[in-house]
């Protein structure tokens, strides 16, 4: 297989992996699923393997020996008998075509024996239906086929005139459709946009009406041009003879064909009986709908919708569409009215919205409310002077006032005076909106239809979003076309806007992501109403009354509810601006802890107000299983709301941080009862009301009596939504540099900053060179010449360096992704020698720094790390202005090159504020304790939000603590001023206050130093002139060294002046202190801190997007973003950060935008699996840029694991090389005790007869794998590795809680093992690494979501040392997207190899020496093993514990044997033995308190289906965990020591009890028959 780089531009489809439901047609009878069952995971891997299409594979394609040659016979039987389906909405067999794309039919088959010319019709059909499954999947469509670009130029060529002269089934029409979805989805792969936007280009208006045409080039003129050139082709080709036919054009052709296909089916197959003259009164019954016949006009819809919401093919589409009036003909045809075309008539508005769209289409600019508006009133005013001149019957129409007939009502009633004929004259002659031709234009309600469509005045953009409610209400929540459930596979489409690669405008990013956003977060919100009402257990009381039996941790029935408030409307708008209620609940019923969560709401929090009125009688189970959520539930209404205040029983207020109450006055909240005060959405209250006036609905607002909270950390939603909404309000402020890339448009690299206008032509570099070599090694393009700071050549240089830059820096780096040359210079050829000697010159000045003060806390901190080339190119790129993008392979020092970026960026633009944002606390909280260890003043930072309590530092870097930081070191400062003063025979009344200090400085200091100056200037030949004139001697006496030598005036010329320097930063600390003597609330300080004061201010982009608003009202300002983990992040919380400034005179002051991050790891988590997948949510800002081909910088040196481990993941990467500490470091060199190899891929067989099992849906797991993940690190512990310094991570939550089960069960009970640092999915622990790695892959029947390639580069790069993956070979090995892994995993044994004759955790075998290799069977035997070694420590410890009780520490050596004792010692403490042992001085404190295995019998494994552990086998001695001395803890065996294991395998916390002081007879035996040996 050829080498797959990962930054070619074909690489970056959306990577999300799809579930495929196995039909219960093609399950054997006795494994056909009842409803409940999880469908997914219904067919097993032995029923696969029987499969018939499995064994033509092995026969025919599957990478075997005797493969029997190319059979274009099979390819078609296997179409026909495998490929197509007979009736249904399916347009495929999904379990079938699955099989045949996981045994690589199109790498191995199809593609290799295509011949365009001779390639059947299946054949064809065939490599479509394997693209459209890659697609669906989200794994790499186009990859294969880049073997061979000219022949898949060929490939796309046939598929485009595949329709000439055939009849095709409906299921056939709607796989080619979603072809050519995905093909026009695919616009950055070069080949396939050459090809497909030939067909959206100028030729296709050859097939317009004439006076449609027309109409579209006088709107156009600069298109005439073109048009013109197109015509002369055509004439120079009839004189050349050549025929020159536009009707045999396929480029004219393909979509009006397309089009009239689509119509032709929405005609006459939707239903059987065709009748093109559907009346409104038709009735349709539900069995007269042809399935697969909706679904491909559905997906019609989602294809124009697709074209025309981007840029290159809207242009010239938008006529074709509009002269064929397909949005009015969906309007009139019956699905749009039917009840199974619900999501046809969605996608119909969301078509009429796009074709609508506020944009002028050729010149790609947003319109303004007020341009859209007058382009209305242009229009409507050219109609009616038309009217006015030419039809005397429209007269009324034509002198009305336009605002009484640009409604639809109004328009239909005026057109209806004119004939049918006269409406068509109108509309298709004189209008020219559609042709005359048309067979629908003998329809006056189509006509009608046409012409308001046309004149109609749309609701703008803004309106619309500032109608909307922010909250869901219960009738999108369970709208499944607009929140799709869990199990969305991708085989339907869905009314849902996309996020692909380019963006009409900003206001269509902003409107897509707002509608995504508010679904994502709606979807969230049923999930809990779904869990949290059920426990309620509502049923119908004596009175006929709702009333609840049970209790809910997140709902709780409301005692009172009342609107207390309704405000008037602001201006011009006819929603109330506030609707306010009280809302009265009792926590009578709730134990202390879930009371303090209630008590604990506070203002903003969001909550739910919810109807629920249950059946009078439980449904039955037919009833159950065909009603809905809601049904089911009871619930009748759902309304979101905002906290105002919220007080006790008493009316006390509770949670104030307004200041209305002050500290000392508080009090705990009094009574059980709660009253909450919270502001309704007035957009949902306006609309509510008026359907009570007009439509007589049922008062929604006296029903609700269920009030639900959420979790904090995940019920932000609302300020979010409210940023996008403000966002859409403003006119938007991206900067103009960046505006165009951003929106996927102009040249990929016009933001780079050798583009830029204002570039910094000389960076100071600080400290970022640890010497001159590493200067010449980071830019081996150029002879570097130092020089002085007055110009001459340095012989000597030594740093710090400022470097001049040239604009055009030649930065292999800097080049294009997916250029055929790797752009980056390797670590590896650092230093190389250039093949031509004439290299350009770069003029790097070497200077001394002034003398910075005579303490040691005026050093500045240094760098110690030595960045690599690319590292120092992005360091660059980043001080530089422009957008600038890092690419950080793991363990290649992101972090390292962000601080160093802010550290450059600080000294180079003193004055400008950088704000830096991350994903997650963790990150920030990184970059911030390595920001802290540079020489960046600490009074500059800031931290915001919830997580700088876990910054591992003293200092507190919130806004309070540095406030109170700048307070006290106010009075440190004012305190040295007194000093000063008195060092100078002064009063020292000048330190009272900062504003003194400063006279001080000016009167007395500065005077003084200038003075001084003025004597040095006349007297530079004496040598002690400066140590006898110092005006400030006596103060600066409490030095470490003294300051003057006296033996030469230059020497204590520069200690003078950097004792000035030091003089001079006091004072200047003082004057950025004053600012918080004058302002005396806490808030204004703080506000001042973040506004001024501060230089680099961090937050997550969760809180950025949370306190937009508060951003804007105090006036926050930065010159710079710095975003880390920005492949993590979604989109739109990427785009929030760089607009929490208001904009100044029109212009964004944003300079700087550095975005960090890895787009071959994985994508911010969304949860809903339809957003991922149709809408590709999970699509960050990053990736997309990386998509489009903007420059990037990538790393190419990792420091973080063995060589031989980074081989695993370094194939996805552009020549990913070894930092020197990973070849050079004694510990990579080792091999890992105990084992053979230091990485293994373990073939896990079926355990107990099964492999993989699913207790619920998509909750996969496998037993097998736990107890041999388990068994393994037990192992390891024995050896003495430390517990930290394992990590166990699976790729399903299922098995993480079920490895948490056994760990419980097996380790935890006994202090020498324990559990391990973490045990995590292998998402979680994206950004965290560990020596040792124990991963399990859990599926045993289909690949499942690792078929993602990012979340295997994440599973293999979080291991230093050592890393053992879990599996099914036979599975994974045929994954053809995880090759070039597996090739190399399976190079070695698939049986873990031990080197059992290494006892401790300690060798000196060198990493490529397996040793005496011993191959572990399988679970059995490794638990075997383990169980053998635990009966040596325990009878080491026994011996140790009777023999030695009084003095331990007089263990003689040879008493101990096998070096067990030590050893022990090790596993007890995590620390690394000695050796030979010897030092070992017996056994530790935690070993007289021993826990003992009951006997092997006891360390048996319990074995279920769901997970689950038995809870006599389940045991935690809390206790005995080294707590006490002297005694000997034991597994008990009676109830009390149970913990309670659930099917989804957590454990109950509060069923864990343990019982120290009993214990089982049986166990007692058993330790004293032990002892007794």
């Amino acid at each position: 297989m050829t080498k797959v780089y990962g930054t070619g531009t074909y690489d970056f489809r959306r990577h999300r992996v799809a579930e495929y439901p196995v039909e219960a047609s093609a399950l054997p009878p006795e494994k056909t699923p009842t409803p409940e069952s999880n469908i997914a995971s219904s067919i097993t891997l032995a029923e696969i393997q029987r499969d018939r299409l499995t064994k033509i594979a092995d026969s025919n394609w599957t990478i075997t020996q005797d493969k029997k040659p190319f059979s274009p016979d099979l390819v078609k039987e296997i179409y026909h008998t495998e490929l197509t389906v007979k009736g249904g909405r399916k347009p495929v067999p999904l379990q079938r075509v699955m099989i045949l794309e996981v045994s690589q039919y199109l790498e191995n088959y199809l593609w290799p024996n295509f011949d365009p010319e001779a390639s059947s019709f299946e054949h064809v059909m065939s490599m479509i239906l394997m693209v459209n499954e890659k697609f669906r999947e989200n794994v790499a469509a186009w990859i294969c086929f880049y073997d061979r670009k000219d022949m898949f130029k060929a490939f796309l060529d046939r598929v485009l005139r595949l329709k000439e002269g055939r009849s095709w089934t409906i299921p056939e029409k709607i796989n080619y459709l979603l072809f050519m979805i995905n093909a026009f989805q695919s616009l950055e792969d070069e080949i396939v946009s050459k090809k497909v936007l030939r067909l959206a280009g100028l030729q296709c208006w050859h097939c317009l009406s004439y006076g449609r045409f027309q109409m579209e080039l006088c709107l156009n003129p600069d298109l005439i041009k073109k048009w013109k050139k197109i015509a002369k082709k055509a004439k120079e080709a009839a004189k050349r003879g050549e025929s020159f036919d536009t009707s045999t054009m396929l480029e004219v052709n393909f979509l009006r064909h397309l089009i009239e296909e689509f119509l032709e089916v929405l005609d006459c197959k939707v239903f059987p009986q065709p009748n093109s003259e559907v009346d409104d009164g038709l009735d349709i019954t539900l069995e007269g709908v042809n399935d697969a016949s909706v679904l491909y006009c559905e997906r019609f819809m989602e294809f124009l919708i697709d074209l025309l919401s981007q840029l290159p093919t809207r242009r010239y589409i938008k006529p074709v569409v509009a002269d064929v009036a397909v949005v009015a003909k969906c309007h009139l045809s019956a699905l749009y009215r039917h009840e199974k075309g619900k999501l046809f008539a969605q996608l119909v508005d969301l078509l009429q919205f796009y074709e609508g769209f506020e944009i002028d289409d050729h010149l790609g600019r947003q319109m303004t409310d007020d341009e859209v508006l007058q382009a209305h009133y242009d229009r409507f005013q050219s109609f009616q002077l038309l009217a006015f001149k030419k039809i005397p019957k429209l007269r009324e129409l034509a002198l009305a006032n336009v605002g009484a007939i640009n409604r639809r009502a109004d328009l239909s009633k005026k057109l209806s005076v004119l004939t049918p004929e006269e409406l068509r004259d109108l509309v298709c002659r004189k209008l020219k909106l559609i042709s005359v031709d048309d067979p629908c234009s003998n329809r006056v309600d189509f006509l009608i239809e046409v012409m308001v469509s046309f004149f109609e005045r749309q609701q703008s953009q803004k309106e619309a979003i500032n109608a909307l409610p922010l909250y869901p209400n219960e009738q999108i929540m369970w709208d499944e076309s607009l929140v799709p459930s869990i199990n969305y596979t991708g085989e339907g489409c869905l009314a849902l806007p996309k996020l692909n690669l380019q963006f009409l405008t900003l206001h269509d990013y902003l409107l897509r992501n707002f509608n995504l956003f508010r679904l994502e977060s709606t979807y969230e919100i049923r999930e809990d109403i779904q869990e949290a009402v059920p426990h309620l257990l509502a049923h119908i009381n004596n009175e006929g009354e709702p009333a609840f039996r049970g209790w809910s941790r997140m709902a709780v029935p409301i005692k009172e509810f009342k609107i207390t408030e309704v405000k008037q409307p602001n201006i011009g708008e006819v929603k109330p601006s506030a609707v306010t209620a009280d809302v009265t609940f009792s926590i009578s019923s709730y134990k202390s802890q879930i009371r303090s969560e209630w008590n604990a709401l506070k203002e903003h929090d969001v909550l739910f107000l919810l109807s629920i009125r249950p059946s009078f009688e439980p449904l039955s189970a037919e009833e159950a299983a065909n009603a809905t959520v809601p049904q089911r539930l009871g619930l009748q209404y759902v309304r979101g709301c905002e906290i105002i205040e919220m007080r006790d029983e008493e009316g006390i207020l509770m949670n104030d941080f307004t200041g209305r109450i002050k500290r000392d006055e508080w009090k705990p909240p009094k009574g059980d009862l709660r009253t909450v005060t919270v502001a309704l959405d007035t957009a949902q209250y306006h609309m509510d009301v008026g359907d009570i006036a007009e439509k007589g609905a049922e008062d929604i607002y006296g029903t609700f009596n269920i009030l639900m909270r959420r979790k904090p950390k995940e019920n932000n939603f609302k300020a979010i939504l409210e940023s996008i909404r403000d966002l859409m309000n403003e006119t938007c402020i991206v900067p103009d540099w960046l505006h165009d890339i951003f929106l996927g448009y102009g040249n990929p690299s016009a933001a780079q900053w050798t583009n830029m206008p204002d570039l910094l032509e000389t960076v100071d570099c600080k400290d970022t060179f640890l010497d001159a070599d590493h200067v010449r090694e980071s830019f081996p393009d150029y002879q570097v010449c130092f020089v002085n700071q007055d110009g001459i050549e340095n012989l000597q240089p030594s740093p710090p360096f400022k470097i001049k830059l040239p604009r055009n820096l030649k930065g292999k780096a800097h080049a294009l992704p997916g250029s055929e040359n790797s752009t980056i210079v390797s670590a590896d050829a650092v230093g190389m020698p250039e093949v031509h000697s004439e290299r350009d010159k770069l003029i790097v000045e070497a200077y001394i720094p002034p003398d910075p003060g005579p303490y040691p806390r005026d050093q500045p901190k240094r760098n110690s790390v030595r960045f690599t080339p690319t590292q120092v190119a992005a360091i660059i790129s980043g001080v530089q202005p422009g957008l600038s993008m890092v690419v950080g392979p793991p363990g290649t020092g992101k972090t390292d090159t962000a601080v160093q970026v802010l550290n450059v960026l600080y000294h180079n633009c003193p004055s400008q504020r950088t704000l830096i944002i991350t994903h997650s606390n963790q990150a920030l909280n990184d970059l911030f304790e390595k920001i802290m260890q540079r020489d960046v003043p600490a009074r500059y930072l800031l931290r915001l939000g919830q997580g700088e309590q876990e910054l591992a530092t003293d200092l507190d870097f919130s806004r309070q603590g540095r406030v109170n930081a700048m307070l006290v070191r106010r009075l440190e400062l004012l305190s040295e001023v007194e000093r000063l003063a008195r060092s100078l025979q002064l009063p020292e009344d000048v330190g009272y206050t900062c504003e003194t200090a400063g006279y001080f400085w000016l009167l007395h200091v500065y005077s003084r130093w200038e003075q001084f100056l003025a004597a040095c200037a006349a007297n530079q030949d004496k040598p002690t002139f400066v140590q006898d004139r110092f005006p400030f001697k006596e103060f600066f006496s409490d030095t470490p060294q003294p300051v003057f030598t006296g033996q030469s005036f230059e020497k204590d010329m520069r200690a003078a002046k950097g004792c000035f320097r030091h003089l001079k930063t006091v004072f200047q600390e003082l004057e950025e202190c004053r600012a918080f003597e004058l302002l005396k609330s806490t808030v204004d300080r703080s506000n001042y801190l973040m506004t001024k004061q501060a230089k680099i201010v961090a937050m997550t982009c969760t809180h950025a997007a949370l306190k937009r608003k508060d951003f804007l009202q105090v006036g926050f300002k930065y010159d710079n973003l710095l975003m880390e983990e920005s492949a993590q992040i979604l989109e739109i919380e990427t785009f929030i950060p760089m607009l929490l400034q208001r904009q100044e005179d029109g212009y964004a002051r944003l300079k700087r935008c550095i975005l960090i991050g890895d787009h071959h790891q994985l994508p911010p988590v969304v949860k809903n699996m339809a957003f991922q997948k149709y809408s590709h949510m999970d699509q960050s800002l990053f990736t997309r840029f990386v998509r489009l081909g903007i420059p990037y910088i990538e790393l190419n040196a990792q420091g973080r694991a063995r060589p031989s481990l980074a081989r695993l993941y370094n194939w996805r990467y552009r020549e990913l090389g070894d930092l020197p500490n990973v070849k050079e470091n004694a510990v990579f060199h080792k091999a890992n005790a105990g084992f053979s190899y230091d990485y293994q891929l373990v073939d896990v067989p079926d355990y107990n007869g099964r492999g993989e099992s699913a207790p619920s849906p998509w909750f996969y797991q496998n037993e097998g794998e736990a107890e041999y993940i388990v068994s393994v690190y037990m192992y390891m512990r024995l050896l003495g590795y430390p517990a930290n310094k394992i990590s166990i991570l699976t790729t399903y939550n299922g098995q993480k809680l079920l490895i948490r089960d056994v760990i419980n069960r097996r380790c935890v009970p006994y202090d020498f093992i324990g559990p391990p640092h973490k045990v995590a999915t292998v998402d979680k622990f994206q950004g965290q690494q560990n020596d040792f790695i124990l991963l399990s892959l859990v599926r045993t029947r289909f690949v499942g979501h690792l078929r993602d390639v990012r979340r295997l580069i994440v599973a293999m790069s979080r291991a230093r040392l050592g890393l053992y993956v879990f599996c099914r070979r036979s599975l994974f090995e045929q994954c053809y997207e995880l090759q070039p892994t597996f090739r190399l995993l399976l190079e070695r044994p698939d049986c873990l190899a031990l080197n059992v004759e290494e006892a401790t955790s300690l060798t000196n075998r060198p990493v490529g020496e397996t040793g005496p290799v011993s191959l572990v069977g399988g679970p059995e035997e490794m638990q075997a093993i383990v169980n053998f070694k635990m009966h040596q420590v325990y009878q080491a410890r026994m011996t140790c514990h009777v023999e030695y009780p009084a003095h331990p520490e007089s263990v003689p050596e040879q008493s101990v044997e096998q070096n067990v004792i030590p050893l022990s010692h090790r596993m007890a403490s995590d620390k690394t033995a000695v050796e030979d042992g010897a030092q070992d001085t017996g056994p530790s404190e935690s070993m007289e308190s021993t826990k003992v295995p009951a006997d092997d019998g006891e360390m048996s494994v319990a074995r279920h289906s769901n997970g689950g552990v038995d809870g006599e086998d389940q045991r935690v001695d809390s206790g005995g965990l080294g707590t006490s001395t002297g005694s000997m803890k034991v597994p008990h065996d009676d109830g009390e020591m149970l913990v309670a294991s659930h099917s989804n395998g957590e454990a109950d916390g509060e069923d864990q009890r343990a019982d120290n002081c009993e214990m089982d007879l049986e166990n007692n035996s058993n330790v004293e028959s032990k002892m007794e040996e």
